[in-house]
């Protein structure tokens, strides 16, 4: 039996109007989406909520602690005030615009040249977020090795700039620095992809009618035509970026092999989620931080609204 004949059987079991019909089958239609929605996000969310008031060690029941952890957070937490804060503002705050940044330049370049080059180089920028983060960290581990064989030890050594082979991803004054740099080079995901084809999809009589009124470069075109003209595609991307530039803890693990990295230079607040999760077994503090994460995800993925949101 289909499911119009099921909506209409159950309408004229139910005596509903065509109006209460019309309701009924919009609600069947999106129920689905409502449990998976409900699922994976709405009730994960709500028991992080409730066990970050909590003491819950995986194991025996959680006990309600009010807001302990939170209060732990902010004055019994020295590593989360002295170092994972500082290092996640840093992160974010230079991977997340400047990989947003960058993903909008480099795409608007390539919209400028042909559709077979431009195919090709389109793959090779995202080829570094396709590859996965296990990959990209491979390469760059090959280039910043501790040993007299890592690409810039060897490069430094040969032409006399240092004596002795630097330990980069071992080292709490360069590890932070190098995750910002990988970050940055494997910054060309989705959000890129987005901004490509928004930036395609720009009707080319705006610019002429804009050169017709007064806009003389380049710079003008972009700023008061082609931005304009992609904010829906704008505001994806500044969302991704966002969330990927606060999601990406897992490169300075990788990088540095242990977590937390050393003397927790490059840990980020997803890190020391896991620290306290999975190696402390401490789930009532893991989700006091997974909320505080949250609810800075979110400040400033309203942020990216408010510049790119449509006025409608």
């Amino acid at each position: 039996m289909s499911n119009v004949k099921l909506i209409d059987r159950l309408a004229k079991w139910l005596h509903l109007s065509d109006r209460a019909k019309d309701r009924l089958s919009s609600w069947l239609l999106i129920l689905p989406y409502v449990f998976i929605f409900a699922g994976f996000i709405i009730i994960p969310i709500l028991i992080a909520f409730s066990l970050s008031f909590t003491y819950y060690d995986a194991i025996n029941p959680p006990e309600f602690a009010g807001m302990q952890n939170y209060v732990f957070m902010v004055t019994g937490d020295e590593q989360f005030v002295k170092n994972i804060i500082p290092n996640t503002l840093k992160y974010a705050l230079i991977v997340g615009p400047g990989g947003f940044a960058l993903s909008f330049f480099m795409a608007w370049m390539l919209s400028q040249i042909q559709a077979t080059p431009r195919k090709y180089l389109s793959l090779l920028l995202y080829a570094p977020s396709m590859v996965g983060a296990i990959l990209v960290t491979i390469l760059w581990r090959s280039l910043f090795n501790g040993s007299e064989s890592g690409y810039i030890n060897a490069f430094l050594l040969d032409n006399d700039f240092i004596e002795a082979p630097i330990q980069f991803l071992q080292s709490p004054e360069y590890l932070l620095n190098i995750m910002i740099i990988v970050s940055l080079w494997s910054s060309m995901g989705i959000g890129f992809l987005a901004m490509l084809a928004g930036i395609l999809n720009v009707n080319p009589e705006l610019y002429e009618a804009g050169r017709i009124d007064g806009i003389k470069n380049r710079f003008q075109e972009i700023f008061y035509i082609t931005i304009p003209s992609m904010k829906p595609q704008m505001l994806f991307g500044a969302v991704m970026a966002v969330v990927g530039a606060f999601n990406m803890g897992e490169i300075g693990v990788l990088l540095s092999g242990v977590n937390p990295t050393p003397q927790y230079s490059g840990s980020l607040i997803v890190n020391h989620v896991a620290d306290y999760g999975f190696l402390r077994y401490e789930m009532g503090y893991a989700s006091a931080l997974s909320v505080v994460l949250f609810i800075v995800v979110y400040a400033f993925s309203r942020f990216g609204h408010l510049l790119f949101g449509s006025d409608d």
